[in-house]
């Protein structure tokens, strides 16, 4: 395939070089874009951070309504981190939605992952067996939204959304061209919903995270909606190497608000790997 062509077929992204080769791939959250991650990269050394549009988001083709969602951003990462690590595993970087394709990746493709940053990963089926109730009450509330966005409540929906997961700013205090954004892209929520909820894509499944083998950094914020605690427990009681930082005062936007004070401790990770 020629060059050219080979460069149209990778999904929009943006590179930050921080004194050093070793590509580092980062997913951003639903709702964000690539840039997301600039305050992080900007205080990491050694590294080249490349972050990607995720599908629906930013300059990346729009859902089609009815595909996997999941599925495709997986495949949109894999095509990327093939390119980055040129047959070597590289560094995952992932927040939210975009650390449960981290972790599927490394699941499916444990060839491509040299390690993984995985930030608060949404994964909340994880939650079921680890805490019931939290649980239960989360999900709830979960559906609830969902029924919002079916019933065309497409801004109820986002505040309902944007005041559990947001950065603390109220929705109206945000640009007017940020709601917009946010706005347009609400319903890729609900479209999550069959692998986050449901584990469609078994990333749960019986012995899965146990043969992970790349060292995984698990970070949170300690205001975070209760469902990531149990999130965060279940997943670090099953993946074999595994360290947790929670971030006091930060929610779930914490590798965007705090990302001065996880920086530390990412770069720590990437040095030991």
């Amino acid at each position: 395939m020629p060059e050219d062509m080979a460069l149209a077929a990778l999904p929009p992204h943006r590179s930050w070089m921080r004194g050093g080769p070793r590509p580092v791939l980062a997913l951003h959250c639903s709702l964000a874009h690539s840039g997301a991650w600039s305050g992080l990269a900007a205080r990491l050394q050694g590294v080249t951070v490349t972050a990607i549009d995720q599908m629906g988001h930013g300059a990346a083709e729009d859902w089609d309504g009815v595909s996997d969602l999941h599925g495709a951003a997986t495949e949109a990462a894999i095509l990327m981190a093939e390119r980055l690590g040129q047959g070597a595993g590289i560094d995952l970087f992932g927040h939210s939605f975009g650390a449960t394709v981290a972790l599927r990746m490394a699941l499916a493709r444990p060839d491509l992952v040299r390690s993984l940053t995985l930030v608060e990963p949404v994964i909340f089926a994880a939650a079921k067996a680890w805490d019931p109730a939290v649980h239960a009450a989360f999900r709830a509330r979960h559906l609830e939204f969902a029924r919002l966005i079916g019933a065309g409540q497409r801004e109820a929906a986002l505040r309902v959304f944007h005041g559990d997961w947001g950065t603390g700013e109220a929705l109206d205090a945000l640009p007017a061209r940020t709601r917009s954004y946010m706005l347009d892209r609400i319903h890729l929520i609900e479209a999550q919903n069959p692998v986050l909820l449901d584990d469609a894509a078994q990333m749960l499944r019986p012995g899965g995270l146990e043969a992970v083998e790349a060292p995984v950094l698990l970070i949170d914020g300690a205001k975070s909606p209760p469902v990531i605690e149990a999130v965060q427990s279940a997943l670090a009681a099953r993946l074999p190497r595994v360290r947790r930082v929670s971030v006091p005062g930060a929610g779930h936007m914490v590798s965007i608000t705090h990302a001065a004070e996880i920086a530390p401790a990412v770069q720590a990770h990437l040095d030991a790997c």
